[in-house]
């Protein structure tokens, strides 16, 4: 009989959300106004433990209103991590500035904050660390220098939610924090986003860019060229739904981690397993691996048999300095470029049973020693 699919990410409603967008289309509130707008961005700012939030259409949006919101404008430098997915770096580009980036440090992938002040010029403006992969960014160090140099930090959460960093949870470090809700991610509203702070200025600026810039004292007037980067009712309704048991959807997360860490131990000669640091708590929105022998191709071909079983894997981001638009060819990122070449996201998602762990942990085992076997056999 042939093995299901095992896909590598899968939303899970496990709440109200049917309930709450069937009110909403008995009640035809579909679009940008509606009751659960306010309670998604209420209910999600109290989880962060911020003030405000506000609710946009994606998680690429929300960078981009926070750093419109900052006021990133052309000439304007901002340092994001080289390993990280592209919409960091261009949500900078958006607002006419220069994403500077920075290598990764080892154990978690995330920006390497000893080497941030080295990039700092005249033109800086802040510092956008990511949570990669659901493991906090070491923020202490990074706020403490934004704060001597007297930069915004804005925290590219779209990965982390729930995660803490010495007990305070992510999307409550920074200047201000997004996060993404696309349809892979702990919670969803399929596509969507947010934008927390706990600046009541900022937050207002944001609002007044999100919706066209116009006044919210005199309708139809547009005082500023703004943004439409509104979320519908539909996709708040779903996203209060979620939130309202995303403790039981980051439980569940934890456990597929820690099935995986036990099933995975023989493999540790093979394959470097994701840390969880003692000052952190990993959200483990998707659970990565890197390849400690072998480069590439060898990590793609792994992942083509792991295709063939019917696991589906994803490979590490590509670096920002690799890409066509942000092409770098003097300078070396040689971490980033190291755990690009050699990371596999595994599935992580709350439809897996343990036997779907084994199973992915028996196929790379098989792999890996059918891969030794060759290796011998070529001497």
């Amino acid at each position: 009989m042939k093995r299901k699919f095992i896909p590598v990410a899968h939303p899970v409603f496990a709440g109200n959300e049917k309930k709450y967008v069937n009110e909403c289309l008995d009640d035809v509130w579909i679009s940008s106004a509606g009751r659960f707008i306010a309670r998604f961005e209420e209910e999600f700012a109290k989880f962060c433990g911020v003030s405000e939030a506000l609710s946009c259409n994606n998680g690429t949006s929300a960078l981009h209103l926070a750093l419109q919101g900052l006021g990133v404008a052309p000439g304007d430098e901002v340092i994001v991590p080289t390993l990280t997915y592209i919409a960091t770096a261009n949500a900078v580009r958006y607002c006419g500035a220069t994403p500077v980036f920075v290598d990764s440090e080892p154990r978690t992938m995330n920006i390497d904050p000893a080497q941030i002040e080295a990039r700092i010029t005249p033109r800086t403006r802040g510092i956008i660390p990511v949570h990669l992969y659901g493991h906090p960014a070491d923020m202490r160090p990074i706020l403490d220098l934004a704060m001597r140099q007297g930069l915004f930090v804005v925290e590219d959460a779209a990965e982390s939610h729930g995660a803490l960093y010495r007990g305070t949870k992510t999307g409550a470090l920074g200047t201000a924090a997004t996060f993404s809700f696309f349809g892979n991610k702990i919670i969803t509203t399929g596509e969507g986003g947010m934008v927390t702070t706990s600046d009541c200025e900022l937050a207002g600026r944001m609002r007044l860019l999100r919706g066209q810039g116009m006044d919210p004292q005199r309708r139809y007037w547009f005082p500023i060229v703004g943004n439409n980067f509104r979320m519908t009712n539909i996709e708040a309704a779903l996203g209060l739904g979620q939130l309202e048991k995303i403790d039981y959807h980051l439980e569940v997360r934890r456990k597929i981690a820690s099935w995986y860490a036990r099933h995975l131990e023989p493999l540790q000669d093979s394959f470097v397993l994701p840390i969880e640091e003692p000052w952190a708590r990993h959200s483990y929105w998707i659970y990565t691996i890197l390849l400690k022998n072998g480069g590439q191709s060898e990590r793609d071909e792994l992942m083509r048999e792991l295709a063939l079983a019917g696991i589906e894997t994803r490979p590490v981001f590509y670096p920002m300095h690799v890409m066509p638009p942000y092409l770098e060819e003097v300078r070396s990122y040689p971490v980033a470029e190291s755990c690009s070449r050699r990371g596999i996201n595994l599935p992580t998602h709350g439809l897996l049973t343990e036997e779907d762990i084994a199973y992915i942990s028996d196929t790379l085992t098989r792999l890996c020693g059918r891969c030794m076997k060759q290796a011998v056999g070529s001497r």
